[in-house]
Formats: structure tokens, C-alpha cells, sequence
């Protein structure tokens, strides 16, 4: 836990984790505390509340208050192929492996609103693989799901994403995958033909499938190490023999059960491929 809180803010904390798993079901008490902690005093000012422990009977009363804390918990930050180069070896050095294989499985882990499962489509069918391919894309956020499912996306960022795909290795115009109205632009119809979206909760949830790559970018530096060991346990358990794993650039499996089980391919873009 941070010394950055007092000891009466802690106590207080751990009421709201104790009122929100009674209440709903959800355990937090494995989420990194000075994120969660954060998320939660800034609601504890949205509503002019004197303290954490005032925003107890709020959650407990009104479910759409604690729908709201859910949805900043999970604040998705995303962009289509963030990290470019991560999504060039992706494109140069394991899509040419994938496609030895008689079908793919691809799990996208923790979503958010869907930009980066798009990019992988995009990518795949670039890389005429994609037929081949079924992507499973999740998160625990309903609102971001829902979200992603409609492809939708501000205009604004078009630029900043159509930069990330020509540094990623992008073979064609990034325009032909999306198209505009208004202040929107919405992703063509056909990317999303091999994506299946739903609801799992890395917190909570079991094994649903065998995959050949999981993807889980930039969740685990939300997690304590206790729920980041668990998440890696889930992913080794999700994952055929010679699988690849991919996480976010400051994340890591060094901490984990799992560590033996995988050799890191690129360091750099911590990208891991499972042994035998």
C-alpha cells in the first residue's frame, strides 16, 4: 500500500472496496491502490463529499453512481496501433508464423473501446490471413464494449491513428478502412467479420478458450502484483503450446508464476512465445 494516504484514508478505502464487493461482487482488493485510490477521490469531489467513507451508502443506494466508478476504474487509453513498432513485429515476426498454422485464435484481453482489435484486423488482412483467423475481443467495461462493437470513433484522432499505421507498416491507404460522417468516423463492416466482443472480468473470470496469441496491453499496470500473477496464470492457462503473448511496453511477466514457461522474443515490445 502507498504511504502517500493517511492511516484513517486507508481504513476508509477499504470500507469502500468492503461496500462495493458486498453490494455488487466486484473485488478490488488486488487493483494498484493509488490508481483505484485516485479514481475514487476524484468521485469523492465530483459530488462534494467530505471524505471516501461518504461515498459508501452513494454506491450502495444508486447503482448508477457505482456504474459510474466502474467506467473511470476501467478508463480505457487506447489508439489504433498504439505503440507502432510493437504492431510492426506483430506484422513481421509472428503473422509469418500464424500463418503456418490451419487457424488462429486470438484473444484481445481487457479491449477498452476496441481501437487496437480493429488494428490487428487490419493488419491481418493485410497480411492475408485474416479468413483464417477468429478474434475474441474482451473487457469488463459493458460501455466500452459497446463501444467497440460499434466501431465508431472521434474524427479527431484520425490523423494520430493514420501516423500509427503507416509506422506500423501499413500496406495501403488507411482512409480505405473507415468512413466519415460528421465528426465520426466509423470502421468498414468487413473488419469486424472474425471479431467476436464480450464481457469477461480478468478479476474474476476463468479460461474460455485455447489461443495461439493473447493480447493484454497496458491492464497489468492497473493491477497489484497478487492480480497480475493471477491475469498471467489465466493467459498461460488460455494458451496452446509455442503460444505468443503480448503486453504493454511497461509491463512484464518477470514477477510472476509463469516467468519459466516463456522466452521473451523481442524485450523490447515484451512480446513472449510459451514453451512446450
Amino acid at each position: 500500500m502507498s504511504n502517500n494516504y493517511t492511516e484513517l484514508e486507508m481504513i476508509e478505502y477499504q470500507v469502500v472496496l468492503k461496500a462495493i464487493n458486498l453490494r455488487y461482487g466486484h473485488d478490488f482488493t488486488t487493483y494498484a491502490t493509488n490508481s483505484l485510490m485516485r479514481r475514487l477521490l476524484y468521485h469523492v469531489q465530483k459530488k462534494q463529499l467530505n471524505s471516501l467513507s461518504e461515498l459508501v451508502p452513494l454506491l450502495v443506494h444508486d447503482e448508477h453512481i457505482f456504474s459510474d466508478v466502474l467506467n473511470s476504474v476501467s478508463v480505457p487509453v487506447t489508439e489504433m496501433f498504439r505503440d507502432p513498432k510493437v504492431f510492426r513485429t506483430l506484422r513481421e515476426s509472428i503473422i509469418p508464423l500464424l500463418k503456418t498454422y490451419p487457424s488462429v485464435k486470438i484473444w484481445h484481453a481487457g479491449c477498452a473501446t476496441g481501437e487496437e482489435v480493429y488494428s490487428m484486423a487490419i493488419m491481418l488482412e493485410e497480411e492475408n490471413i485474416y479468413d483464417n483467423c477468429k478474434i475474441f475481443a474482451t473487457d469488463f467495461n459493458s460501455q466500452s464494449l459497446t463501444k467497440a462493437q460499434s466501431g465508431i470513433f472521434p474524427l479527431s484522432k484520425m490523423q494520430q491513428y493514420t501516423e500509427n499505421y503507416y509506422e506500423s507498416g501499413g500496406k495501403s491507404s488507411f482512409s480505405d478502412y473507415y468512413s466519415v460522417k460528421d465528426n465520426a468516423i466509423k470502421m468498414e463492416q468487413r473488419l469486424s467479420r472474425n471479431i467476436t466482443f464480450a464481457k469477461h472480468n480478468l478479476m474474476e473470470d476463468n479460461v474460455f478458450g485455447q489461443f495461439n496469441l493473447v493480447l493484454c496491453r497496458n491492464v497489468l499496470i492497473y493491477f497489484g502484483r497478487q492480480l497480475q500473477n493471477r491475469v498471467i496464470n489465466l493467459f498461460n492457462d488460455s494458451m496452446t503450446p509455442l503460444g505468443y503473448l503480448c503486453l504493454g511496453t511497461h509491463e512484464s511477466i518477470e514477477q510472476t508464476d509463469c516467468v519459466s514457461e516463456y522466452m521473451s522474443l523481442f524485450d523490447n515490445e515484451k512480446i513472449y512465445r510459451k514453451s512446450t
